[in-house]
């Protein structure tokens, strides 16, 4: 008898009370008024206490998008799937988090495939691995081997770092200096004259070398390095179509104006797509 009377009840409700739309993510930041987006601590010139060109980005999305900017900085954990669950899609067990949005991460096709709940869009650089070196000390480096017998420096924790302790067959481990926390301080370090050249990426190099006439900034001559180099992009959660949506329109809008450029060229970093 219950049961049908709650059937009947159901029956007789007004329609907009039987069937409520869920809420999208686009719906619930709109509503909340602000954006909050995920940043890597210690990132060099993308971000590093509280400026780079990943906040500036993020202030131009949540501009894009009408609303507040609220950041959430956090420190890289093991892996990406790690950052991807603690900002992405779950949070963190300590209970910060998610973000709506993490950036800098990998458009990498086999990276999505590992991680279901997410989406990774909006695309908006493309970074390298370069070498820099001094010219007045080395005036050309046609392979790696050229700089054995030099001084040459790399973050330790880093893909550049890896391929150049494995370069050459190990030949420039005497060679290397790899206490560097990033690639920033180590070229700051050959700036110094401390070292004669130095691996990095090419955002890190860039920033700190680019209108310095004295040295050569090149691709690394590795052939294990990737050649074309890697996106990075904006990674929601997999539901979130709406949001995902408007990001990509956003960053569209913020490269046919310029601005998305302009965010690279003020700290000194060639901007590529």
């Amino acid at each position: 008898m219950r049961r049908r009377q709650a059937l009947a009840a159901l029956a007789a409700a007004p329609a907009f009370a039987r069937a409520q739309p869920a809420e999208g993510a686009l719906e619930r930041i709109r509503r909340r008024g602000s954006l909050v987006v995920g940043l890597y601590h210690d990132m060099p010139p993308f971000h590093s206490q509280g400026q780079g060109i990943d906040v500036e980005l993020a202030r131009a999305l949540a501009r894009q998008l009408g609303v507040g900017l609220s950041m959430l900085p956090f420190r890289a954990d093991e892996d990406m799937a790690d950052d991807l669950r603690n900002v992405v899609w779950k949070g963190h067990y300590l209970g910060w988090g998610p973000a709506d949005v993490l950036l800098h991460v990998p458009l990498d096709p086999p990276l999505q495939r590992a991680n279901p709940q997410v989406q990774i869009v909006a695309p908006y650089y493309r970074e390298r691995v370069m070498l820099a070196f001094d010219c007045r000390r080395l005036p050309q480096v046609d392979t790696l081997a050229a700089l054995h017998g030099h001084k040459i420096g790399a973050a330790g924790l880093s893909l550049a770092g890896w391929l150049m302790i494995g370069a050459e067959g190990g030949l420039l481990r005497d060679d290397l200096v790899a206490r560097w926390p990033d690639g920033v301080a180590a070229a700051q370090a050959l700036k110094a004259g401390e070292l004669e050249a130095v691996a990095g990426l090419a955002s890190e190099l860039e920033s700190v070398l680019s209108r310095d006439a004295r040295f050569v900034l090149q691709p690394l001559p590795a052939p294990r390095a990737p050649r074309d180099g890697w996106a990075v992009a904006c990674a929601v959660k997999k539901d979130s179509n709406d949001l995902a949506a408007a990001l990509q329109q956003a960053m569209q809008s913020l490269q046919t104006s310029g601005r998305l450029k302009e965010l690279f060229r003020e700290r000194d970093v060639a901007w590529r797509l």
